[in-house]
């Protein structure tokens, strides 16, 4: 489970007094018991491994906006500490595909349906 991964990790930076990489996943771990305690108040279980890589995701996203708004304000230091926070994040989630890896999923998709025309997107999509 993602959980056990976070606090392995958590613990092996504590040892190798990394506190970059602390801070982060005590960020990380904050996020998932706020989110735990939400799902608690609206009955429901702990958050399941996608929720958590759904977490990550926005976790990612809010880097990104800080970088963008503190590259625009000339707060070189603070967009490289958000840098810096987004790739420890970043590393817990999958490997995305590399764009030739879409295309040819996509020229296999079009070929596996017969697709001829725009009409046929339906198929390709499904």
């Amino acid at each position: 489970m993602l959980r056990d991964k976070f606090s392995e990790a958590l613990k092996d930076a504590m040892r190798a007094k990394d506190p970059r990489r602390v801070g982060t996943l005590r960020l990380i771990m904050s996020a998932l018991k706020d989110k735990d305690i939400e799902a608690r108040g609206l009955g429901r279980e702990a958050l399941t491994d996608d929720e958590i890589l759904s977490l990550l995701q926005k976790m990612i996203k809010q880097r990104n906006d800080s970088i963008e708004a503190f590259d625009k304000g000339g707060r070189v230091d603070l967009a490289t500490l958000e840098r810096e926070e987004k790739a420890i994040i970043e590393a817990y989630l999958p490997q995305q595909m590399s764009a030739d890896d879409v295309r040819a999923a996509v020229k296999a998709a079009i070929a596996a349906t017969a697709a001829a025309s725009v009409k046929d997107m339906g198929k390709v999509i499904a």
